[in-house]
């Protein structure tokens, strides 16, 4: 009998990545073929996002895209896993009967079985988050890039912002052992991997819910002495979780990339305190301070939420003071997106949606007007570049140490024989609002 061949396409963050790359690796060692078209596959696989409402319509629209398949090529399973089944339970074998099995972001390991059609016709599978384990440090998978890795350190969240449903799909914060963590970091490293990203719902919390004397800072410090010629970088910290002593180890480190990812959401202390963000405009300004003096070269990157419930103009105006006092150099601006179920969707005072995308634009011209200074200050400066595509002849595309993967710009490189994977010295020559372009020299 044939092997099956099976395509998967994971939507959503990175911490959705690694999940995907979970299952691929149990799936190969099950004996399935992996594919890159979906047109001779088997079996399709669509692991989702459902955080906002963009997210979930993304989601929906990619499950009929590739249900499609299911008359037109081989497909003959359609699976959906991850935060959409985890979300809307059993009311998705009702609105999408071209399933025939969810799995929920627990029901990881019944993928396997799923993929065999060896689950109920029209599965439903929603095992509790908070009973699965984190990821073990002898977990295969199978990497969507060779030179870069996420690492997942923990999963869910034990916070309560009032606009997130991410507690209700991840369960509460599960953070890794750190020798699991250092022994995938040191087989990745073996492997080629020439930059680790740290990810988890909050990374700046590892460790709180573990017995015993770790956490981010320790973790970071473990890792950054990890034999190899590699660089780390941090994703999704919080303002109560970044301390002092974690910064000055990026700061003082040789192969930290001296970048804060910090989510803010907002600047207004009435709308923080709605959201249940636990901190004030006056810790923030004090926060991003502490870093400018401790590591004053420091890329600082964020994400605001506009048009949240009782926002008013003197809010929206608190904000933008704000992102011009601090002037990140990277800024994500997304509208709040209603649900009935997050708790703040009992909250009076809605904004219209008109009026939420006026404020979320003039705040992304604000920032793209801060982000060009900032990029422009870059001209003539020397950076390492990891180089990542060959885009053309002498011409190849790669990041710097503050352009965080999918999320920031990128720096187009002009040189010669350039090895992708390989760091490479880049003069800036010149800069927009995203993108660098530099020689190497």
């Amino acid at each position: 009998m044939d092997s099956i061949k099976l395509h998967l396409v994971s939507l959503g963050c990175p911490k959705n990545l690694v999940d995907s790359e979970v299952m691929l690796g149990r799936l190969m060692e099950s004996g399935i073929i992996i594919t890159q078209n979906p047109k001779e596959a088997q079996v399709i696989v669509i692991n989702t996002c459902s955080f906002i409402e963009p997210a979930v319509n993304e989601s929906i629209d990619t499950i009929l895209e590739l249900s499609k398949h299911k008359k037109s090529g081989r497909c003959r399973r359609l699976i959906v896993t991850g935060c959409l089944p985890q979300r809307y339970q059993e009311n998705l074998s009702v609105t999408l009967p071209e399933v025939d099995a969810f799995l929920g972001t627990g029901a990881y390991d019944q993928i396997v079985s799923a993929a065999n059609g060896l689950l109920n016709t029209a599965a439903c599978v929603m095992t509790d988050p908070n009973s699965r384990p984190p990821i073990g440090k002898d977990e295969h998978r199978v990497r969507s890039s060779q030179h870069l890795a996420y690492v997942k350190i923990a999963e869910g969240c034990s916070r309560h912002c009032t606009y997130c449903i991410i507690p209700a799909l991840r369960g509460k914060q599960k953070s890794r052992h750190a020798k699991d963590i250092l022994s995938e970091i040191r087989f990745l490293v073996a492997s080629g991997v020439k930059e680790v990203i740290l990810v988890a719902q909050e990374t700046s919390s590892y460790g709180y819910d573990i017995s015993g004397a770790i956490n981010l800072n320790i973790l970071l410090r473990r890792i950054s002495r990890v034999e190899g010629s590699f660089r780390i970088r941090l994703l999704y910290g919080h303002p109560k979780s970044i301390t002092e002593p974690l910064i000055q180890t990026v700061a003082k480190s040789h192969n930290i990339c001296p970048y804060f990812d910090i989510p803010v959401q907002h600047a207004s202390d009435g709308i923080l305190k709605r959201m249940g963000r636990e901190y004030t405009q006056e810790q923030l300004y004090q926060l991003f301070d502490t870093i400018r003096s401790i590591a004053p070269d420091a890329a600082l990157r964020t994400t605001f939420l506009v048009g949240f419930p009782g926002e008013t103009e003197q809010d929206f105006d608190a904000l933008c003071a704000f992102a011009e006092d601090v002037r990140f150099d990277h800024a994500g601006v997304f509208i709040y997106s209603d649900a009935a179920d997050i708790p703040s969707h009992n909250l009076q005072g809605s904004v219209t949606e008109k009026e939420a995308m006026e404020r979320r634009d003039h705040l992304m011209s604000l920032q793209a007007s801060i982000s060009l200074e900032k990029n422009r200050s870059h001209k003539g400066k020397i950076f390492p570049i990891l180089i990542e595509e060959k885009i053309g002849k002498n011409r190849y595309t790669g990041r710097t140490g503050f352009q965080a993967p999918q999320i920031d710009g990128i720096t187009r490189v002009k040189g010669n024989r350039l090895n992708i994977g390989s760091f490479v010295p880049v003069k800036i020559t010149n800069a927009s609002e995203y993108d660098l372009t530099g020689d190497a020299i």
